[in-house]
């Protein structure tokens, strides 16, 4: 049973001084390293999924832009996939899941940002599709939203969609305890 880590997102425009900036996308992205340098030492596979904005009047994750490309703290290796999306969710209309079953992959690692919307998407198709999944809580962020003229913080709006995750469609975890429960392995 082939375990693969997904990094959803992880994007220059999600930082400070990008076009969308994310709260505690830093945090989360070291987060994620710590879980990927775990993958990298153990030589399973690893792959990035890299939103571009393709649509008409779209402000961030520009084709071509510095915005666009993988943060520094996760940046790829040329021996990993990085797979190229235009919708929240990271298996429509990209190779992943035939990259996935290439690899023997039955169970995922995800982590990520935003996790209202690209995380969330693809944690729920990858159960969909017969994944097991393992969602990294704290290496993901979240945005504020709004509903009703009532703004709901990033926290809140992070915690709302971990909880809803949480059980059926994955097992969530916090990157030190998964580290340490892979490690005693």
């Amino acid at each position: 049973m082939e375990t693969a880590l997904i990094l959803i997102d992880i994007q220059n425009d999600y930082f400070p001084e990008g076009n969308m900036e994310v709260p505690g996308s830093l945090q989360a992205s070291l987060r994620a390293r710590e879980v990927l340098d775990l993958f990298r030492k153990r030589a399973m596979p690893v792959i990035h999924v890299r939103h571009l904005s393709v649509r008409p009047g779209a402000t961030f994750f520009l084709p071509g832009s510095r915005g666009a490309e993988i943060h520094e703290n996760v940046r790829p290796l040329s021996t990993e996939v990085v797979i190229e999306k235009n919708y929240p969710n990271s298996f429509r209309d990209t190779p992943l899941r035939e990259i996935l079953e290439k690899e023997g992959a039955t169970r995922l690692v995800i982590a990520g940002m935003m996790t209202q919307m690209c995380v969330d998407a693809t944690t729920r198709a990858a159960f969909d599709y017969g994944f097991g999944c393992t969602l990294v809580h704290d290496a993901c962020a979240a945005r504020q939203l709004s509903f009703e003229g009532a703004a709901v913080p990033a926290g809140q709006v992070q915690s709302a969609f971990i909880a809803a995750l949480n059980g059926l469609y994955a097992r969530i975890i916090s990157a030190g305890e998964f580290i340490s429960k892979e490690s005693a392995k």
